[in-house]
């Protein structure tokens, strides 16, 4: 069976992967010269389903779940499982309880364990949540070993490509995220802007997320001294560099974490396109003979190994059917 995948970004890659496991020969196309260059670029990489429950649905908490060995699994070693804090000021501290009543799996903990936790924060906050289940990683280098391990089994790439591949295949998947707005039904694009900032003043072993009621920040430490900080959900389909609104809210919501990153240099401004539909939850649906994953959300990478899973289930029992017809066929 030969199937041909429509996007190289987190969907594309990780139903490559599933597929390729079961033994079906795959192709992945995809404009851009290099995997994930659409809004996968963009993403945090937290794979924090039980902070995540705190503003979604309990489908992304029981999904969620499953990325974490899954991830560790598919990329070695780049998975980080050292929790999520989350912090609010001492003014803002019904925000903390407000969030502590719409998630599970935490810890309250106090200002020594917080600066057992992050001691660069020491004495900042006075209380947090712990979330110490939960992990992270860098989404550039778990696209890129995704994309090496793909090719080392066997999958063709396209990329860079003016289109289609003429190729012919048994079924096509289509990962093209926004690019299908105005083509599935409810689809919807939500614009996401973070930015990368690098200093040598501040260590963080693991997600930070700042409460605050008008600008909820997360600050995601990536090689040492750069640091993630994301990221605005803006309800708009509208692409283009990032607002000097924007810019403004991330850089003083992460100067209220530390003082320090107000000397940071600002390495990268990035914008993504989310694809996401009403409910913000993804699903698989069927059109003119492709299926379509779609609709991720902010969750791409928490929730892309279990979309995956579930389009290789629906594909591979397709041909099994299939051939069983056959067979029937010719007896």
């Amino acid at each position: 069976m030969r199937v041909l995948i429509k996007g190289a970004g987190v969907a594309g890659l990780t139903a490559a992967l599933e597929l390729v496991r079961r033994g079906v020969d795959v192709e992945v196309c995809d404009l851009a010269d290099q995997p994930g260059r659409g809004a996968s670029w963009f993403a945090g990489g937290m794979l924090a389903p039980w902070c995540e429950r705190e503003s979604a649905d309990e489908a992304v908490l029981t999904s969620g779940q499953q990325a974490l060995n899954w991830w560790e699994e598919a990329t070695p070693g780049l998975v980080k499982r050292n929790g999520t804090l989350v912090v609010a000021p001492a003014r803002d501290k019904a925000e903390l309880s407000r969030f502590a009543s719409r998630t599970s799996g935490y810890r309250w903990v106090d200002e020594e364990e917080i600066a057992a936790l992050e001691p660069d924060i020491a004495g900042r906050f006075r209380t947090g949540l712990f979330f110490e289940e939960e992990g992270h990683l860098d989404p550039r280098l778990a696209l890129a070993a995704l994309y090496e391990r793909l090719v080392s089994m066997g999958a063709v790439f396209h990329l860079g490509g003016d289109g289609v591949p003429q190729t012919s295949v048994d079924c096509v998947v289509d990962c093209t995220g926004s690019a299908q707005t105005g083509t599935l039904a409810g689809l919807r694009g939500v614009r996401g802007e973070m930015l990368y900032l690098r200093t040598g003043d501040v260590t963080l072993s693991r997600p930070v997320r700042l409460l605050h009621p008008r600008i909820p920040l997360y600050i995601v430490p990536r090689e040492a001294g750069l640091f993630m900080v994301g990221a605005t959900m803006i309800e708009t389909d509208e692409a283009g560099p990032i607002t000097v609104r924007s810019m403004m809210e991330l850089l003083n919501a992460a100067y209220a974490l530390h003082p320090a990153f107000g000397e940071a240099q600002i390495i990268e401004t990035g914008t993504g396109i989310r694809p996401a539909f009403a409910d913000n939850l993804p699903r698989i649906s069927e059109k003119d003979g492709t299926l379509f994953i779609n609709g991720a959300y902010r969750h791409g990478f928490l929730l892309s190994p279990a979309m995956a899973r579930q389009a290789a289930d629906i594909i591979t029992c397709k041909e099994v059917s299939h051939e069983n017809s056959r067979q029937r066929a010719r007896a």
